[in-house]
């Protein structure tokens, strides 16, 4: 049988921090500024031939969650420097090196390079889009899709 208590502290809890409307983003602790050398190790990486080290440095680098659209067009220039820069035959054996969060970023940046078109970027997109799909799976995607944190 249940028993009549006097304790009535769970009537002060404030429900109304619960709301939809007061939600409020968590804050982006790191920082928002990429070093200064970057674009000269992405260069000298790119001209090396080691474009899966200079993805993987750009992908690691990128600015989830920031509110600043000049670091955020600024890192999408840099992944698709480096997306274009790989030929069709070598996406495969890139993709498959990435761990699955660095895949999910890859597909964010992919998904943004569509909704902002270089001359002749779609085809190449579509290409690292087949194979990490490929990869990552219908998971990849919806992670994609629902996460928060832009880039």
């Amino acid at each position: 049988m249940a028993r009549n208590t006097s304790c009535s502290t769970f009537r002060k809890i404030d429900i109304d921090q619960y709301n939809e409307d007061t939600y409020k983003e968590d804050e982006n602790t790191e920082s928002d500024s990429p070093p200064v050398n970057i674009d000269e190790e992405l260069s000298f990486l790119l001209a090396q031939g080691r474009h899966a080290e200079a993805l993987t440095k750009v992908l690691r680098m990128a600015p989830l969650g920031s509110k600043d659209s000049v670091v955020r067009d600024a890192a999408l220039t840099r992944v698709l420097q480096v997306l274009l820069s790989v030929r069709t035959s070598d996406i495969e054996a890139i993709v498959s090196i990435l761990d699955p969060s660095l895949m999910d970023t890859l597909m964010k940046y992919i998904y943004r390079g569509f909704e902002y078109p270089i001359e002749g970027s779609s085809g190449l997109l579509l290409a690292w889009h087949e194979k990490v799909f490929a990869i990552g799976g219908v998971g990849c995607i919806m992670r994609v899709l629902t996460d928060r944190k832009r880039v």
